[in-house]
């Protein structure tokens, strides 16, 4: 399948400092690619960096096909951008700055704006120094998906969103990937990007440590289980458990007639269902996996050492 972005050895230095060390990945057409990380990470640089905003130190990157630094106002047109800092003319109505939008951006559909305004619930007649945080950031949502472009680079896009905009926020990210068009977002929280892409990079330090879909990461990350079982000792119970691969933390919840255990299990859950289907069960309950726990443990795990000459640092794939 064509790739829409596309990195190899993607270096940024600001000074002595290094931002970005080498980062190499790509996101195929027609796909949402979601990359998470702390603040810090550099994943707005990476993004003005695919945008031709900043220039690499090093490094090449394409989009749509064509290195940004060379693709003028022609690439730009197919490209929606929605930065993680918004700032507005304040002395205009909503509507007007996306006119002037629209005279830079191409053709837009008759009614589209409207019609997004009116899903986010943005009253495109108030002076834009008169919106919320959270107004703005529905306008700038508008300008990115008006002129239905080939990419959508969103940075931090639900920042200041209340949960219902979000979900409508969610609902435009998948119909614009059903139209083919290919969603590249950031966000520092992971349950926002497993709601929408399909693969997630994990960017920490200036260096991406992962890349994984939304579904590897489910099977990889920790789960826990409570059960209750009749029969059997809590001593015998633990020890069943502590054979089992994937599982930890075993803990004793009540003890009596009746037993109740609480452990996690990391990785494949099926040598846990055979290792319970054994017991004399009353009550069983798996949680959801924590993704959250998973990648924060990616953050935590040591960082490799920083390189001080651009482009000498690979980027784990």
């Amino acid at each position: 399948m064509a790739q829409a972005i596309s990195t190899r050895s993607l270096t940024k230095q600001f000074g002595r400092r290094v931002v970005l060390h080498g980062v190499d990945f790509s996101v195929e057409a027609g796909s949402a690619f979601g990359v998470i990380g702390p603040n810090g990470a550099g994943k707005t640089t990476t993004m003005r960096c695919l945008l031709d905003i900043i220039r690499p130190t090093s490094g090449e990157v394409r989009v749509l096909g064509k290195d940004p630094r060379a693709g003028g106002p022609e690439l730009r047109r197919r490209i929606g951008y929605l930065p993680g800092e918004l700032f507005l003319e304040g002395r205009v109505t909503g509507r007007t700055l996306l006119a002037h939008y629209q005279a830079i951006s191409g053709p837009v559909a008759p009614g589209r704006i409207d019609g997004l305004a009116e899903r986010l619930g943005l009253d495109l007649d108030r002076h834009t120094r008169k919106l919320s945080k959270g107004n703005k950031q529905k306008l700038g949502l508008v300008q990115a998906f008006m002129h239905d472009p080939e990419l959508l680079v969103l940075d931090e896009p639900t920042s200041g969103l209340d949960p219902l905009v979000q979900q409508e926020f969610h609902a435009m990210v998948r119909e614009a990937q059903h139209n083919g068009q290919t969603i590249f977002l950031s966000s520092h929280v992971l349950s926002e990007v497993q709601q929408t892409a399909d693969t997630v990079a994990i960017l920490r330090d200036g260096r991406i440590i992962a890349v994984e879909s939304v579904n590897g990461l489910r099977e990889g990350a920790v789960r826990r289980v409570r059960f209750t079982a009749n029969g059997i000792t809590a001593h015998d119970a633990g020890a069943m458990l502590g054979g089992v691969p994937g599982v930890g933390h075993v803990a004793v919840l009540e003890s009596g007639g009746s037993i109740t255990l609480s452990a996690t299990v990391e990785g494949a859950i099926q040598p846990l269902v055979r290792a319970l289907g054994t017991l004399d069960l009353t009550d069983l309950v798996l949680e959801e996996p924590d993704l959250e726990e998973s990648v924060l443990k990616m953050y935590s795990s040591p960082a490799e050492t920083d390189q001080a000459v651009p482009g000498t640092a690979e980027a784990a794939r």
